[in-house]
């Protein structure tokens, strides 16, 4: 991939409110200067999906996961991470239900509750809902001392399922834990979104970064194509932290990270 074209101007957080981050075993705020962290989602949804994310990490195609908690692959997947001795955060969930066994029925039931809502309508995630305060509450505090159980260690690094960790209940009810690695929304160049789209995106990454550790830039693998969109991303990792989030289970994002270990990612 070329990495020399001309960079694109990515709105960051400003530099006096960002605390840099890298990965939960990783990070190295003082003397970090670049760093591109591959990161695989949904680690732990099913036997299919964890098998996949596996294989990558075998090959050292990605750098860490984010696990879900109270899903049908929850447990063996935190075999296998402890096995394989992978940097594992929390992928928060409210919007897939839960399907695990050892998933209690109300917490169950709340969880699908605050997925209807967020699901319901367009600007959901940024609404605050009062009367869900409680059942948002208790389902991050519920994943948070799963997580704890199953792998051993409160989570340093947390991110969510269709990015709902960003949502106005979890935010202003100051649910994820301070000083924690979160990820932050995803990086536009001016032009890319609307205007208000992405004013709505900077207030709610500095308010994290008040209180919590980002990334300077934050991409999806996808789309693939072109490829000089790769190139300009992972060119920024040389001076700047950046996390780019996969989902190996689909097999474009499966096949070039395969390939990627094959050479130099950048």
């Amino acid at each position: 991939m070329n990495d020399t074209a001309t960079l694109p101007e990515y709105e960051t957080v400003p530099p006096a409110l960002t605390h840099r981050a890298c990965s939960s075993s990783k990070a190295n705020d003082q003397h970090a200067t670049g760093a591109l962290i591959i990161n695989a989602d949904d680690w732990g949804r099913d036997d299919s999906t964890t098998r996949k994310i596996a294989e990558c990490a075998r090959v050292g195609a990605i750098s860490s996961v984010s696990a879900m908690v109270f899903m049908a692959g929850t447990d063996s997947a935190a075999e296998i991470a402890s096995e394989a001795s992978l940097d594992v955060g929390l992928h928060l969930n409210f919007t897939t239900p839960f399907d695990g066994h050892s998933c209690p029925r109300g917490l169950a039931e709340r969880q699908r509750t605050v997925g209807a809502y967020l699901r319901g309508h367009r600007f959901a995630q940024a609404v605050y809902h009062p009367g869900l305060a409680n059942d948002f509450t208790y389902a991050v505090r519920a994943q948070l001392e799963e997580f704890e159980k199953l792998y051993g260690v409160p989570p340093r690094r947390l991110d969510g399922h269709h990015h709902m960790h960003l949502c106005a209940n979890v935010l202003l009810g100051g649910l994820l834990p301070t000083g924690t690695i979160v990820r932050r929304n995803f990086s536009f160049v001016p032009g890319e979104k609307s205007a208000v789209n992405r004013l709505y995106r900077r207030l709610v990454d500095n308010a994290l970064a008040r209180h919590h550790r980002l990334t300077d830039f934050f991409f999806s693998l996808s789309p693939i194509e072109p490829r000089e969109r790769l190139g300009r991303i992972f060119a920024l990792a040389r001076h700047a932290v950046v996390e780019v989030e996969t989902h190996p289970v689909r097999r474009d994002e499966y096949t070039l990270l395969l390939g990627s270990a094959k050479g130099p990612a950048r």
